[in-house]
């Protein structure tokens, strides 16, 4: 596997999928890099809007 594709303090845009509610979309900063968990990287990123933090995997975001 190779490198984290985001760095922290770039932002991104979260696509949820499943089980999400369609409100936790949007924009958010990566305020943290996480190992990888099965398939691939997370990311701690944080909504620009309201500041709620939340983990995600490399692939809901863009």
């Amino acid at each position: 596997m190779g490198n984290h594709k985001f760095k922290v303090g770039e932002l991104v845009e979260f696509h949820p999928g499943g089980s999400y509610l369609a409100k936790t979309r949007g924009q958010y900063e990566v305020v943290r890099l996480l190992p990888s968990e099965g398939d691939g990287y997370q990311y701690r990123v944080k909504n620009t809007t309201d500041g709620h933090e939340r983990i995600v995997r490399e692939g809901q975001i863009d």
